[in-house]
């Protein structure tokens, strides 16, 4: 539609064909705009290489970050640790949260440099976040969320557990074998150790699959977004330390017995006395829960060799 066939016989544009022109030009200057800023993002991602050695993958779909970012689900005031924010897709999210208190530790170089300068109002900590000590970051708790490189998510995770008293929830992004595995029952191919010791603390939701296409460059896998919540479980009911000893030691010979797998620890128990209590042994670690595994701790540790006492 043309502005000539829109003027009336003086020549003159009636009212309401005015406002069908002006919402037609507000509706193309929301466009044009979504498009400069889309367009903007795409030449954030070249901006800063992606390194191999820090398994760094560019998340490049802005409705994906948003997603994420809104999966912590932020009803107060709360402080939020960003792991490797990259160029900063997922943060300008995060920072438009008003119940986000954003940190941010990253320790490529050449993206700390390239977000100091487009994110000049982030808190960024350039560091190792394996290596960091967190309690200098936060005196109380605080939630973790990123697209963690898939070379040290379980490392990640693992230095969550260090700090499961304060962290309440985590998303983040991982590969998508990972993420299943941390969220499975018991009784799955795939559940393992982490499984055990993060549903031991925590609730896992997996929330959704992340297509390899919407990553620069693109990872050979597919990535799925879970988030953690800290469960009521204030302690366990054995020794903890000698919990992810049992967990650990079952699991690096999952396909046996454990009254086998576990014989770096208790030797050649005897089983054979039809006690209850030593039937477990019978089992094989991934048909255990958490709660068995507790139980298993408790045997564990009236028999444990005595070089290990």
């Amino acid at each position: 539609m043309t502005a000539a066939s829109l003027r009336g016989a003086s020549g003159e544009f009636p009212s309401e064909r005015k406002s069908i022109l002006i919402l037609s030009g507000c509706l193309c200057f929301v466009i044009q705009s979504r498009k400069r800023y889309e367009e903007k993002s795409r030449d954030m991602i070249t901006q800063v290489r992606a390194k191999k050695h820090l398994g760094q993958h560019f998340l490049k779909d802005l409705s994906i970050a948003r997603r994420i970012a809104e999966s912590l689900e932020l009803t107060v005031p709360t402080d939020v640790l960003e792991i490797g924010p990259g160029m900063g897709v997922l943060t300008q999210y995060l920072l438009k949260d008003p119940n986000a208190r954003l940190t941010a530790v990253e320790i490529d170089h050449e993206s700390v440099d390239y977000l100091r300068e487009y994110y000049p109002e982030l808190h960024l900590v350039e560091g190792d976040f394996l290596r960091m000590r967190l309690e200098d970051l936060y005196g109380g708790s605080f939630c973790v969320i990123g697209n963690f490189p898939y070379n040290i998510s379980s490392q990640i995770f693992f230095r969550v557990l260090d700090y499961k008293d304060r962290i309440p929830c985590v998303v983040g992004m991982l590969q998508k074998e990972v993420a299943e595995r941390l969220a499975e029952p018991p009784g799955s191919k795939t559940y393992g150790i982490l499984s055990v010791l993060l549903q031991a603390y925590y609730d896992i939701d997996y929330l959704f699959t992340v297509d390899e296409t919407v990553f620069a460059p693109p990872p050979k896998v597919k990535s799925a977004v879970i988030r953690m919540r800290r469960n009521g479980r204030v302690s366990l009911d054995c020794d903890e330390r000698l919990f992810v000893r049992v967990v650990k030691t079952a699991f690096n010979q999952r396909r046996k017995q454990l009254r086998n797998s576990l014989r770096p620890l208790i030797g050649k128990c005897d089983v054979a006395d039809g006690n209850e209590e030593n039937k477990i042994l019978d089992d094989r670690p991934e048909r255990l829960s958490v709660e068995d595994f507790v139980r298993l701790t408790q045997f564990v540790s009236k028999h444990l060799v005595t070089s290990e006492q």
